[in-house]
């Protein structure tokens, strides 16, 4: 069922129709989730915040389902060096940060990151705006089905230092699971996947959408790994 439509990134659709049934259970999740289930960062009341989004893209590959994720680049003056989806902050172009601008920014950024073609994306559905309070963004998850893959990869040195695709079973896979221990003291989910650790607000998603799409594997939540860990 189409949901809404706007222009800027061609025509910008939320569609259910045609998905493949492995999907079905994420779907599921995306209409019932609420904020506080998947996060204890809200938006500022006061509606203060840098509006941005990211694209949360399943694709199928050889093994089965899979994400797209991107390593940002090590110079960047915000969560540089860290794997991340696609997104960044809206531009004026996108436009109404309450209507459909974050699934227009959620599709430039991702074009402008990896090289993706947006033609060949389904948006399906948007969880709730979520916080990061180091850098003050207001993020908006724009899910997708890679419906017709293209070739990706880094399009800027500076802004990207890798793109990249996980399988959903080894996102699964308790061997790849631990408990990121950040300097300061805080802990989270992460990932060890493709010589990387996904943590902070990537993981936190990922691990959410695991969980309530019921694909959630029993892990070790007290293997405790540093944010400087390498494969």
């Amino acid at each position: 069922m189409a949901m809404t439509r706007a222009s800027g990134v061609g025509d910008v659709v939320l569609d259910r129709t045609g998905l493949p049934g492995w999907l079905d259970p994420v779907v599921r999740a995306v209409a019932a989730v609420r904020p506080t289930q998947l996060s204890r960062f809200l938006p500022p009341e006061d509606g203060g915040g840098r509006q941005s989004a990211v694209l949360i893209l399943f694709g199928e590959g050889e093994r089965g389902p899979e994400l797209l994720l991107m390593e940002r680049a090590g110079s960047l003056r915000s969560h540089a060096g860290q794997v991340a989806f696609p997104g960044g902050a809206l531009d004026p172009e996108d436009g109404d940060p309450a209507g459909d601008g974050p699934l227009r920014a959620a599709l430039r950024e991702a074009e402008e990151e990896t090289g993706l073609d947006p033609a060949g994306v389904q948006l399906f559905g948007v969880l709730p705006k979520l916080y990061i309070p180091v850098s003050e963004f207001v993020v908006t998850p724009v899910l997708a089905w890679w419906r017709e893959p293209s070739p990706v990869g880094v399009v800027d040195p500076g802004e990207t230092a890798r793109v990249f695709t996980v399988p959903v079973a080894d996102l699964t896979d308790p061997a790849n699971r631990a408990t990121a221990v950040h300097p300061r003291g805080h802990t989270g989910p992460a990932f060890l996947v493709e010589s990387a650790l996904v943590w902070g607000f990537t993981a936190g998603l990922i691990d959410r959408l695991l969980h309530f799409a019921g694909w959630e594997r029993p892990w070790d939540r007290d293997r405790q790994v540093p944010l400087d860990w390498h494969a």
